[in-house]
């Protein structure tokens, strides 16, 4: 149940701070994507819906199988719900912490927006090994469909947004 409720508060505040953000400064949001090419935009409004979309699949598997499984040399589920949170509470400070930077630009704010990438990507990589050592290995259309969800979801989270995104600033 714990996994579930993390989810479903994680989910709202990165949606919610998304919204707010949004919301809350219309007239910088073109201000997010730096200078980034239209073409590379469009890339990554393809590949934000996909690493949505693949979301679906892994958390499913650990939804129905994850207390039944051990992971990374042997730890229990904790391990993956931390890994859960390392991937949504950092998502839900990007967006906040990527305006403030927009309006009052300073290294440690650059620094802050970097970190907080970084480790959506550390917690994305982690999901990938929690999954890749799994045992017992769950059933194969499920394992398959959960690694080609990771797969999408560590293109936007462990390249695109911490390695290419900053590129354009």
């Amino acid at each position: 149940m714990r996994f579930v409720w993390l989810n479903i508060l994680g989910g709202i505040a990165v949606l919610g701070s998304y919204a707010l953000g949004i919301a809350g400064h219309p007239d910088s949001v073109g201000r997010l994507w730096g200078d980034m090419p239209p073409s590379l935009q469009a890339v990554y409004g393809i590949t934000m819906w996909l690493a949505a979309a693949g979301y679906f699949p892994f958390t499913y598997l650990w939804w129905r199988h994850g207390s039944e499984l051990r992971v990374l040399g042997g730890r229990d589920f904790r391990a993956v719900e931390a890994l859960y949170a390392l991937v949504l509470v950092p998502s839900a400070l990007w967006m906040p912490l990527t305006f403030a930077w927009l309006e009052a630009p300073s290294t440690g704010l650059w620094i802050a927006v970097r970190l907080v990438l970084f480790l959506v990507a550390a917690g994305s990589c982690g999901l990938l090994a929690a999954l890749l050592t799994a045992t017992p290995r769950p059933r194969p259309a499920l394992f398959w469909s959960a690694l080609a969800g990771q797969a999408l979801f560590m293109v936007q989270t462990a390249l695109l947004d911490p390695l290419v995104w900053p590129l354009f600033f």
